[in-house]
């Protein structure tokens, strides 16, 4: 018999992530005076080295802020190059494109699509800026005292937890096809000695702890604008990329609070991290941050330690269609933070990560919260579903196994649903959550099919 987690009561604040150590990060700038918004980076930050199959300083953040009065929201979304064109990927790719994929790794007739690696479907990172603009709106403490934990595990490594291990090892199952010479940094990096890294074993990442400490002595500068910038560029250019010391140092000026309608295309299955903290104040954040695809590109810049995301694989071929690849252009996202509020006051952060499944797990969250009652780790723990395409619908094993299971599943089929069940918990993602309690405090949950951990004080 399993036995479900509790959820986490704290006073005073709260930190829910997918890592226990970035929880514990985001705990510790809370103890030392810092707020939600302080430790929302903390916490960011330090995924981007303990769990970097999910997201890198590489790839995009999107973040929702309660500061008490009202929600503020950040697109830190980076554009194509300025360079990338649809006739030129066409003439790079033969002419047709990649086969394109769907979220659970299957073909599907759609036409021509993007490849999903190397420097065609890169993006301009947005992490960095995010983290740096955040800072300077909302954050308290000094930006470089946010970078502490994270450096100190890259520099002297920590224990990859079981969770992490699983995804690195289904991450590079591929990698040994890929042969050009933009992936040759990535083996070195991420498969040390010929291999990932096995649960427990220690892993460090010297380079990438280099790149955090200048983007915290120069508040992002020298990854637009500096040392990291004129890297990039050089890589790209021997490796045949397409970013360029120009299109980086326009970076900060493409963040802007816009939204856009794009379509939704077929989006895959997805590296991605969520987190959600809340202060003493009532300051409270949503916030994710991915590379996308797991490794993202699997373009690794040399020296630094880090993974560029493949964002532009949300790009597509279609002549005439508004998603169609093309220059300095933000292509269709998957990442969304949640936040719930009722009757103009806050109620909580949340967010289930997984390309496809966000808004369906959204749904289904909310839907158990308000329509059932559920505290945020009872809502997380109960069983999911999942729309694939078409009629195909996927549902977790305990859903079918669970009181009247089979009698849902039965009357959905002979509706003519065709129903499979599911053991691979990534398809029905990841999820937090924090909740304001009417009394004072907070009610926190963090995902159990993952290395989750809410915490609190």
């Amino acid at each position: 018999m399993t036995y479900p987690r509790r959820p986490l009561f704290a006073p005073h604040g709260a930190v829910a992530t997918s890592h226990p150590l970035a929880t514990a990060a985001g705990l510790a700038v809370l103890r030392r005076g810092g707020n939600a918004v302080d430790a929302a980076l903390a916490t960011a930050i330090t995924l981007t080295v303990v769990q970097p199959p999910s997201n890198d300083i590489g790839g995009d953040l999107f973040a929702i802020v309660w500061d008490g009065q009202r929600l503020h929201g950040l697109n830190a979304f980076g554009r194509s190059p300025a360079a990338l064109t649809r006739d030129g990927v066409l003439a790079a790719t033969g002419g047709w494109g990649a086969e394109p994929v769907d979220a659970l790794g299957g073909s599907q007739a759609r036409g021509p699509a993007m490849p999903a690696r190397g420097w065609l479907p890169v993006t301009v990172p947005g992490v960095p800026a995010g983290w740096r603009d955040l800072h300077d709106r909302f954050g308290s403490l000094p930006f470089a005292e946010l970078f502490t934990d994270a450096v100190g595990y890259a520099e002297h490594g920590h224990p990859v937890s079981t969770g992490t291990a699983m995804a690195w090892a289904r991450a590079t199952a591929g990698h040994a096809g890929l042969t050009g010479p933009e992936y040759a940094e990535f083996a070195r990096v991420f498969a040390p000695a010929g291999r990932v890294p096995r649960p427990g074993e220690r892993w460090r990442n010297p380079d990438a702890a280099r790149t955090l400490r200048l983007i915290a002595q120069s508040g992002a500068e020298e990854f637009y604008r500096g040392r990291i910038a004129a890297a990039l560029a050089d890589h790209a250019a021997r490796t045949g990329g397409l970013l360029t010391p120009d299109h980086l140092a326009s970076r900060r000026s493409s963040i802007t609070e816009d939204a856009a309608d794009p379509d939704a295309g077929v989006p895959e299955r997805g590296g991605t991290v969520y987190l959600c903290t809340a202060d003493a104040d009532g300051m409270m954040v949503s916030l994710i941050q991915s590379t996308y695809l797991a490794f993202g590109s699997h373009v690794v810049l040399p020296g630094h330690g880090f993974a560029l995301q493949n964002r532009g694989l949300g790009f597509r071929l279609d002549a005439d269609h508004p998603n169609v690849v093309g220059p300095a252009k933000r292509p269709y996202h998957t990442i969304i933070p949640g936040f719930l509020t009722r009757d103009g006051a806050s109620v909580g952060p949340f967010g289930v990560m997984g390309g496809h499944m966000q808004p369906q797990g959204h749904v289904q969250l909310i839907s158990a919260t308000v329509d059932g009652g559920l505290d945020p780790q009872a809502a997380l723990d109960a069983p999911r579903w999942y729309w694939h395409a078409g009629r195909s619908l996927l549902v977790e094993e305990h859903l079918a196994a669970g009181p009247g299971g089979a009698e849902p599943i039965a009357d959905l089929r002979a509706r003519g649903h065709r129903v499979t069940v599911a053991d691979e918990p990534a398809v029905f993602g990841y999820g937090q959550a924090i909740w304001r309690r009417p009394d004072g405090g907070y009610v926190a949950g963090s995902e159990s099919r993952v290395d989750g951990a809410a915490g609190g004080f």
